[in-house]
């Protein structure tokens, strides 16, 4: 009853409105009346009333006599079913969501739209082909890529010299660069001098420490006692899976040898589906990462930076001898990476593990995607000034569409 009563207040209101508003569509285009024009205005009446809603109402919400007036009528208009029957009809569309839409449809449209469901569960299966040939397209040019990646790999390690052939750079220089290359130029004497006192080091020291320092995602993950153990990275590489298994990608990190492991490449495989799921095939949007795996980390003796010893003294009431016990308990570390939360299938994910793999899933994707293809780029920052200038455009862009609509409201508060 209480709810009954509480609908019918919520009714009351738009009805009352509508009323309003309909009188002031009538006063406005009142003219002489027959009495054989009667009954064809009242049918007329509720029709015009809920075509002029919006018109109106803000003549009433600004003091329009018009709409001051219609108030009296309003207990009028509510005993016309024809009108309460059109208004309620304009309500309902307005507030029916899609599915309770999809119910009222009659049987003839649902079976349609059940075949329109049918032919797009078809096409999330012919995108998913689309995929897999994409997946074969990456694998057939990463084999074109990695004799440039390899010599990348010469270059960083300092296995060889690059020719002054490739040591060629020309870039277009606006005023302010060529001021600056004019001022480098006066302390080019004392850099050269120098040059040749320091010792002449081996390729590009640190270039792969360097290129996760710029990066957010990553160098949030690197901490002090990690640097020591990156400084010897040496390369990264992204392996495809061949054709006929399952879809994936493998992270090789390559390390020269150093004091921390005995592992030469340290592994991050990441498994992909590219199907749509049978239970809910419209959610289908290509390829997504939907598990993990990483190598196991061979540490030297001492040199695990995974984990840390922690040192407790306890105290005995009765002998007031003390002993200290020690307890080993995760540390933070870029070492991390390859130890992601295993889930077995079927099993379901704990919070804390949900997040840390969704974002284990889209560091991945960043070294596949963006980090290995263009590691010159984040080690000279070119790419991080790429990406915040392209930033800055979007919320420009944001701002900009923000002020065009202020400036349509003003317009359209004018008129009214």
């Amino acid at each position: 009853m209480g709810q009954a009563v509480l609908s019918g207040c919520f009714l009351l209101l738009p009805v009352t409105l509508v009323a309003i508003q309909a009188f002031g569509f009538v006063k406005e285009n009142h003219t002489a009346r027959t009495p054989g024009m009667a009954n064809q205005d009242r049918a007329m009446e509720s029709t015009e009333s809920t075509e002029e809603v919006d018109e109106v109402y803000v003549d009433f919400v600004h003091g329009d006599s018009n709409a001051t007036d219609a108030i009296a009528l309003s207990a009028k208009m509510m005993q016309d079913p024809q009108a309460l029957a059109a208004m309620q009809e304009r309500g309902d569309t307005r507030t029916t969501s899609p599915s309770v839409y999809m119910e009222s449809l009659p049987k003839v449209v649902k079976r349609r739209v059940n075949a329109l469901r049918n032919l797009q569960v078809k096409c999330a299966h012919i995108e998913a082909k689309f995929y897999e040939e994409v997946h074969e397209l990456e694998r057939k040019y990463a084999a074109l890529y990695q004799p440039h990646f390899n010599r990348r790999r010469e270059i960083v390690s300092g296995e060889i010299e690059p020719t002054d052939q490739e040591c060629e750079w020309v870039e277009e220089k606006d005023e302010d660069a060529e001021l600056a290359d004019e001022v480098m130029e006066k302390v080019k004497l004392s850099e050269e001098q120098n040059d040749a006192e320091s010792a002449n080091p081996n390729g590009i020291p640190e270039f792969w420490l360097t290129v996760f320092r710029n990066v957010d995602l990553l160098s949030d993950m690197v901490q002090e006692h990690d640097e020591p153990i990156l400084r010897h990275l040496h390369d990264i590489k992204v392996k495809f899976s061949e054709q006929g298994i399952p879809m994936s990608f493998t992270l090789d990190f390559c390390f020269s040898p150093n004091e921390y492991f005995t592992n030469a490449v340290l592994t991050k495989t990441y498994v992909m589906k590219s199907e749509p799921d049978a239970s809910d095939p419209f959610s289908f949007e290509g390829p997504e990462i939907v598990s993990c795996t990483g190598s196991q980390i061979d540490w030297k003796k001492g040199k695990d930076v995974t984990v840390k010893v922690i040192k407790k003294k306890q105290k005995h009431k009765g002998r007031g001898t003390v002993r200290t016990l020690t307890k080993t308990v995760p540390n933070d570390s870029f070492f991390n990476f390859f130890n992601p939360p295993q889930v077995a299938e079927g099993e379901e994910l704990d919070e804390d593990s949900e997040v840390i793999l969704t974002a284990d899933f889209e560091i991945g994707h960043f070294f596949r995607e963006r980090v290995v293809p263009r590691a010159v780029l984040y080690f000279t920052g070119e790419a991080i000034e790429d990406e915040e200038e392209y930033e800055e455009e979007e919320e420009e862009d944001e701002e900009d569409g923000q002020e065009e609509e202020g400036d349509e409201e003003d317009d359209e508060d004018e008129k009214k």
